[in-house]
């Protein structure tokens, strides 16, 4: 199967369904407004975003046409279901795994398992592993190369970039990869914020770093 191209909120809504199945199943299936909140979610969501209504919903059209999402019409409400699993020919162990790679960003396979522990509890590290292995030839997710002075190294999910990750390198935005959609050559609104955010982030950290650069030198007495 090759593999789906998605933008950073549409990963978003996808990992919030299969979180939420979970973690709130007396709601689920999800509200649309169910789905904003989760996206927007402060906690255990790297990077945070702030997606309105109508994006959440164009992310929902096009997982959907994926068969990724299935809507529902029982009661006054739509509500909205993940069907990640069968879409993607993938074990819920699998599937647990992406979401939380969906939510938080790139993670080592220690960080995975306890970030996935409601979704699916692995009996160890080499668990965790080896359904990351069995992901990683399909492919859906790539081992990154270590960091320096990392001990372990990171794994990402394939299905789209993380604008809010400059250390994910695996695939160009998904927003830019369909082609001539009305509103899809472009990032969202929301994403474009979290760049944004990530940038001045960047920007004051490294006038940070240079003012203490400067106070050291001023200190040894050293030229500049």
């Amino acid at each position: 199967m090759t593999v789906p191209s998605l933008s950073l909120l549409e990963t978003r809504v996808l990992g919030v369904l299969v979180e939420k199945q979970h973690t709130v199943p007396d709601s689920y299936p999800l509200t649309l407004n169910a789905l904003v909140s989760g996206a927007n979610q402060k906690t255990a969501r790297d990077p945070v975003i702030e997606a309105s209504e109508a994006e959440v919903q164009g992310a929902l059209d096009h997982l959907k046409s994926l068969s990724l999402v299935v809507e529902s019409s029982g009661g006054r409400v739509m509500r909205y279901a993940h069907n990640a699993g069968k879409a993607l020919g993938l074990p819920p162990q699998s599937v647990a795994l992406l979401a939380v790679l969906f939510l938080r960003g790139p993670q080592t396979a220690g960080e995975l398992r306890i970030n996935s522990e409601r979704l699916h509890k692995f009996g160890d590290i080499l668990a965790v592993e080896g359904f990351l292995n069995e992901l990683a030839e399909k492919p859906w997710v790539k081992e990154l190369p270590r960091q320096p002075g990392a001990r372990e190294t990171r794994w990402a999910h394939l299905l789209g970039t993380d604008p809010g990750d400059s250390r994910n390198e695996t695939r160009a935005p998904a927003a830019a990869q369909r082609g001539s959609v009305p509103g899809s050559e472009q990032l969202t609104m929301s994403e474009v914020a979290t760049l944004k955010a990530n940038v001045a982030h960047l920007q004051s950290e490294v006038d940070a770093l240079k003012e203490t650069v400067a106070r050291l030198v001023k200190e040894l007495g050293v030229s500049s």
